[in-house]
């Protein structure tokens, strides 16, 4: 007799349905385990029996196979623990139900304990589209494959447990789905009113979360450039249900939800100057995880002290900017994670910090200043829309009582222009005013002709590239939306050339 259920593995953020199946033959005891699995899915086989035997639920003395299916896939982690342990239970006479129908996740303690997995939200989403009707979770990581409809979650804590609400003896309800409190999240995260001074990148900051654009803050130490990166997600517009959901599986195959359901919060993540190029991209030994930049999907990166960085790390970043996706190749092995994220960059304008400030001399010879800005290279500098310089900050700025404006009246400002993006792309492929393409500057970038004649002029006086001539234009309509006018005017070409000068100020001394 063969016993089938049900258990999930992952491609890249995706799950895919494993078959489970199990048979006793007469014969001498033995315990095989196929199907291509890995180390970890090997042990599974210790684990399974001593778990039993602890549980007083003794295995019969006979031969059991156990296959995971398709064999041609190679098969990792500990997630496949408790399947196995309920089709040998079943072959063993514990548990009487049929399994054929269910599916199991998670792995199994030596004392019989249910323990968390990574990635039960995306092979939860599987096994709905599978057709699955319930499935049988660790308790750890129920609230997180509650968040799909359509399936009933079952919060299983060890394996006696287990064996009791199958049979029937125990009574267990399908676990509720609960949404975190949106305007909690909101409450937690750092507010643009605690920010003193600093009026022109706040406004730029507003610029950026408005059209979903990349931002380079330079200035000196202490004038806030962490502070303004740091208050960016508070008004970046709100998460849309598939972003929650987009989200949350990344960082439910990372490990980082910690028993939380869905993310309603964007990330923020702040990687240190020493992350690898793996760290930062993704990839690994063994299975591939996602890195910093898919951590931050739907959220913010915020890179400080960008020069820093090693190039090769910082060259990581090149293509999934443009893409909003990175794709991440291993022997026999390929994966893509999307990270459509809105990168903040902060750096000092040389390595003492204080070239240009009034208030401080700089120390910096012009050969190691050179030196210190080249570490950032040309094409990675153009994929940042918006350069704003941030001045320190005055001592009368500091104690000044004077109330700023909250993070919550920014993103209502925020979230009218972004009604207005959705409303423009609408059928399109096209998210924001930062994703336009070539194809579309002509239809929805309309600039009246004096506002052309300045942006050609800024062109060849600045000499600046075509790609920075794109992130002119880009960041032009965003402040057109947010004034609410359909045509490009002037005021907006001059305010949206001025956020790529400082390049120009810097680089070309």
């Amino acid at each position: 007799m063969v016993i089938k259920c049900t258990s999930f593995g992952l491609n890249g953020i995706d799950g895919y349905a494993v078959e489970v199946e199990a048979a006793m033959q007469s014969g001498l005891p033995a315990f095989d385990l196929v199907g291509l699995p890995d180390t970890a899915v090997k042990e599974s086989r210790d684990r399974v029996k001593t778990a039993m035997k602890n549980c007083g639920l003794a295995m019969p003395a006979a031969h059991f196979i156990v296959n995971l299916a398709p064999a041609d896939i190679k098969k990792e982690g500990p997630v496949y623990d408790l399947p196995i342990l309920v089709n040998i239970m079943v072959l063993s006479g514990y548990i009487r139900a049929n399994v054929s129908n269910l599916a199991f996740l998670g792995e199994v303690s030596l004392g019989g304990n249910v323990r968390g997995v990574n990635g039960v939200l995306p092979m939860t989403i599987k096994a709905h589209e599978c057709g699955i009707k319930k499935i049988y979770v660790p308790e750890q990581n129920a609230a997180e494959a509650a968040v799909v409809d359509g399936i009933e979650v079952y919060a299983i804590s060890n394996i006696v447990q287990l064996c009791g609400v199958l049979n029937g003896d125990i009574s267990c309800e399908p676990v509720k789905r609960e949404v975190q409190n949106k305007q909690k999240n909101k409450i937690a995260a750092p507010d643009f009113s605690q920010v003193k001074g600093q009026y022109e990148a706040k406004r730029a900051m507003e610029i950026a979360a408005a059209g979903g654009h990349n931002i380079l803050l330079i200035g000196p130490p202490g004038s806030g450039k962490s502070m303004l990166a740091k208050r960016l997600p508070s008004i970046l517009p709100d998460m849309t249900f598939d972003e929650m959901i987009e989200t949350t599986k990344i960082h439910s195959i990372s490990g980082n939800l910690r028993g939380e359901g869905l993310i309603t919060a964007r990330p923020f993540r702040s990687p240190h100057h020493s992350v690898t190029p793996v760290g930062l991209g993704g990839g690994g030994t063994g299975t591939i995880r996602p890195g910093e930049v898919s951590l931050a999907h739907n959220g913010v990166l915020f890179l400080d002290e960008l020069p820093e960085f090693r190039r090769g790390v910082l060259e990581v970043l090149r293509q999934p900017i443009e893409d909003g996706r990175i794709t991440i190749s291993r022997s026999g092995q390929n994966c893509t994670f999307p990270c459509t994220i809105t990168v903040v960059a902060a750096m000092n304008p040389c390595p003492c910090g204080y070239y240009g400030d009034p208030n401080h001399s700089c120390t910096c010879s012009d050969n190691a200043i050179s030196r210190y800005l080249s570490r950032v290279s040309g094409p990675l500098l153009d994929r940042f829309d918006i350069h704003v310089e941030v001045p320190a900050v005055k001592f009368d700025e500091l104690r000044s009582t004077e109330t700023s404006e909250c993070s919550a009246d920014i993103q209502k400002r925020v979230n009218e222009a972004r009604a207005v993006q959705q409303e423009r792309y609408k059928g399109t492929q096209t998210t924001c005013n930062a994703k336009i393409d070539a194809g579309q500057f002509e239809k929805y970038c309309i600039i009246d002709k004096d506002a052309e004649q300045t942006l050609k002029n800024s062109f060849e006086s600045l000499k600046m590239t075509a790609r920075a001539y794109d992130r002119v234009l880009k960041v032009a309509r965003t402040i057109a939306d947010l004034e609410k006018s359909e045509v490009i005017r002037t005021d907006h070409v001059l305010e949206a050339v001025q956020y790529r000068s400082l390049d120009r100020k810097y680089w070309n001394r």
